[in-house]
């Protein structure tokens, strides 16, 4: 298939861009300005999803869409939330308008386990309540609604991937524990970590993300259906595990500066069966050690060398 990956460029997107081209298909990044060559794209279109002239022609000719674009940062959407609304709703919204003038009729839209918000059972699998905790993940569901309400239309098949903390190569973003962890061992530097570090995720190898997604391409849900799907490991790590693993794999020793605890869930795991079940992915690179040591290595053979530690906590 001719699918076009919106989001492209980013930490996602390079990778569910690799692994489309992997499966077979002809994976067309969808970028808002010219950037870096995209490895395993087969073309590049720029377009912005709120610009209406510029989405149409990028929707053109394909067969499919993978949805990636959007805000992120849980903590940013809390003082800027019309921004998440408009970066997530509003622009899956027009996605799809685009996609129903050009007859495009699948998409696979990258969602966040975040919507479950705290609940006490773990793991979590998609029967679950929504309890968005924040403007980010509340912006995803409302992404996540208009979708399911074009697919029960009639005219489209939709698969939602609820991720987890996906985790592994370079990690574009620093604050993330792994890499912030990575960085205190090169250094020599005190991690620091909010309480006890018993704190536990559910971390997920970013190749094992991507090939989720070409899974779901491959095993498309029923035209006029969109299927929820948790994407994770199915078990968790705490910050005492992950800091054990970088000690393993590095071969430095990790110092943890633990803070006060703060207000944060003590567990979220996700329950991938469901997903294993109907498309046969599975997740085959994300044990804690593989996933660091996957980092670490991308971190020391990138020309900026390991990223500095920041002073935030866990």
């Amino acid at each position: 298939m001719r699918v076009l990956v919106t989001g492209a460029n980013g930490y996602l997107g390079r990778a569910v861009i690799a692994a489309l081209h992997a499966a077979g298909h002809e994976p067309i990044a969808m970028v808002r300005s010219r950037g870096p060559v995209i490895p395993g794209a087969t073309e590049v279109r720029i377009a912005d999803l709120l610009d209406a002239d510029a989405l149409s022609g990028a929707v053109r000719n394909v067969d499919a869409v993978c949805h990636l674009a959007g805000l992120t940062r849980a903590r940013e959407s809390f003082t800027e939330p019309l921004r998440y609304f408009r970066g997530n709703a509003t622009a899956t919204a027009a996605l799809l308008e685009a996609m129903a003038e050009a007859e495009v009729g699948t998409i696979v839209f990258a969602s966040t386990a975040a919507i479950y918000g705290t609940p006490d059972r773990q793991p979590m699998t998609e029967d679950f309540p929504d309890a968005p905790p924040h403007p980010y993940a509340r912006s995803k569901l409302a992404a996540e609604l208009a979708i399911e309400a074009t697919a029960q239309s009639g005219h489209l098949s939709a698969a939602i991937l609820r991720l987890s903390n996906i985790a592994g190569g370079f990690d574009p973003d620093p604050t993330r524990l792994i890499p912030r962890a990575l960085a205190a061992a090169s250094t020599n530097s005190p991690l620091p970590v909010n309480g006890d570090g018993s704190s536990t995720r559910d971390y997920l190898h970013i190749t094992d993300a991507a090939q989720a997604f070409a899974a779901c391409l491959d095993h498309p849900p029923h035209l006029g259906t969109a299927a929820r799907y948790n994407i994770g490991s199915g078990h968790g790590t705490t910050i005492l595990e992950v800091a054990a693993a970088v000690e393993r794999v590095t071969g430095l020793s990790l110092t943890l500066d633990h803070r006060p605890p703060a207000p944060e869930p003590p567990t979220l795991i996700v329950d991938p069966s469901k997903v294993v079940a109907e498309t046969g992915w599975k997740p085959v690179h994300s044990t804690i050690d593989q996933i660091v040591g996957d980092t670490w290595r991308a971190d020391t053979e990138s020309p900026l060398g390991v990223r500095p530690i920041r002073t935030s906590g866990s």
